[in-house]
């Protein structure tokens, strides 16, 4: 699959975790550009549905294409095996359903509690399961804006939740290891016409180059700052971070690695 954007900016939104007042203030900062969503929209903040919402009226405009984290992916885990028992009434399906139900909400997903009660499997929020429906693993941006599922001829960028998709030991398959690796599992082979890639997953106290890899989630959820990725696929791309409230100290724990790259700070004075 290919969305062509007719040349339209492509950036990037890295993980927002229910920190849906950061999201509605890039979106009015960029109100022209095709965002690029990197996962993990859900989880630990406090308006994860909110967040949704917001991410899927954007897919619904054609002005956003959403990728799947790690929290999205254990959100889906239940759920699918829920459904399946609800065709085989297979009492395995049923087990593994709760297995991994409770996978997600011990990752996670019991703040989703705060917003939606009761959260079951059996009255799943459909807004959270259309969302599902509609997110993607890796993708390929091109010079022209576009975004491809597959591996472009040209020069491109590869943008994924974790990591490059690539075989490991511990995930076989590397659609698996690019929603889980760190940077400390790598390096990471990829192909000559890949410029860099570009992921979140590893927090980081600030934007971070790590050879061909740069990684750009500041935890927003806790810290407020958001960095916001202006994708350019002949040289590094502009990051602007968009400072919400927050606590931004507490990056000062993040993992330290690599080489910090430039990057501008946007205070958002009276947002909440």
């Amino acid at each position: 699959m290919t969305h062509d954007l007719g040349g339209r900016s492509v950036v990037v939104l890295p993980d927002l975790h229910g920190r849906s007042d950061l999201l509605r203030a890039a979106t009015g900062r960029y109100p022209d550009a095709h965002f690029l969503g990197l996962g993990d929209a859900i989880d630990r903040g406090p308006r994860s549905l909110e967040t949704v919402q917001l991410l899927m009226d954007l897919h619904a405009q054609g002005r956003a294409t959403l990728l799947m984290g790690n929290h999205e992916r254990m959100m889906s885990e239940g759920l699918h095996w829920y459904r399946q028992y609800q065709g085989t009434q297979d009492m395995g399906d049923y087990r593994r359903a709760m297995e991994g139900f409770q996978w997600w909400m011990r990752a996670g997903g019991d703040t989703v509690r705060r917003e939606v009660n009761p959260l079951t499997l059996e009255a799943f929020p459909p807004l959270l399961e259309a969302y599902l429906a509609v997110l993607r693993r890796v993708v390929y941006v091109t010079g022209d804006g576009g975004i491809h599922d597959e591996l472009p001829a040209g020069p491109c960028v590869l943008v994924s939740h974790a990591a490059p998709p690539v075989k490991h030991a511990r995930h076989p398959s590397p659609l698996s290891a690019a929603l889980w690796l760190r940077p400390f599992e790598g390096p990471f082979p990829m192909p000559e016409n890949v410029t860099y890639s570009l992921h979140g997953h590893t927090p980081v106290p600030t934007p971070t180059r790590l050879g061909r890899h740069l990684y750009v989630d500041l935890g927003a959820y806790e810290t407020g700052r958001l960095a916001v990725v202006e994708l350019n696929v002949q040289a590094l791309p502009h990051i602007t971070v968009l400072a919400g409230p927050g606590r931004p100290e507490l990056g000062g724990r993040y993992s330290r690695f690599g080489e910090p790259l430039q990057a501008y700070t946007e205070p958002l004075l009276g947002r909440s």
